[in-house]
């Protein structure tokens, strides 16, 4: 029987080694995430919450500790089952927003609908997102004609177009000034709230960190609230 539960992390390590020195960037974190939950990661640079997302992203291996996603544990998966995760199951939006400059905004999402292997052609239904995300009428454009909170909107549409159960966003306003920080968070909040998008976040502004559910503060590598 599937758990309500998308993401389930005990006692979650990782050890760095740096020359002759080692680095515990996780020490024994727990965490829970319910399906359609909207949590936020808060904590200092170094606290440990980029690695938390990479290892939960399936794009490092944790030390030691457990990593369940969609009832499925991650150190039992191979690489290309982890791969296949990543395309379908689990998608990624960065402060960076990584859109390739030659093609327009709707090639940008179509290329990531491909690259998962779906062969179904554009999803009727997908036309009412991209109205919620406020491009429908800017899909025509290439990257450098959008704004920066546009091309973030562009990235969250490619994150989103083959339904994954979780989106990692990754101090998604990072690049972003107030207003657009604001537009794009709002955007996130839709998708949850509307869609029942499950959102991992990892920011460093409380005001940011307040569009979701519950906050999870991090300090030294460890939950502290």
């Amino acid at each position: 029987m599937s758990s309500s539960h998308v993401i389930r992390i005990e006692k979650l390590r990782k050890v760095y080694r740096v020359g002759k020195v080692q680095v515990e960037a996780l020490r024994g974190v727990d965490l829970l995430v319910e399906r359609g939950e909207f949590v936020s990661i808060v904590g200092p640079s170094g606290s440990g919450k980029s690695t938390l997302f990479h290892i939960v992203g399936g794009l490092t291996p944790p030390t030691s500790g457990t990593v369940i996603v969609e009832d499925r544990d991650l150190a039992r998966m191979s690489d290309a089952e982890r791969t296949r995760l990543r395309k379908t199951r689990v998608a990624f939006v960065f402060q960076k927003f990584n859109l390739l400059p030659t093609l327009s905004a709707a090639d940008n999402i179509a290329i990531a609908r491909h690259l998962s292997g779906n062969r179904n052609g554009a999803d009727p239904q997908f036309r009412d997102v991209l109205e919620m995300l406020g491009i429908a009428n800017r899909l025509h454009h290439r990257p450098s004609e959008l704004s920066g909170g546009e091309q973030q909107r562009v990235a969250i549409a490619r994150a989103i177009v083959n339904h994954p159960a979780i989106l990692l966003a990754d101090e998604p306003t990072g690049n972003l000034d107030t207003t657009n920080s604001q537009l794009v968070l709002s955007v996130l909040r839709d998708l949850n709230q509307r869609l029942g998008q499950t959102i991992l976040m990892i920011t460093h502004n409380p005001e940011a960190a307040a569009f979701g559910h519950r906050t999870v503060h991090m300090r030294d590598g460890r939950i502290v609230a």
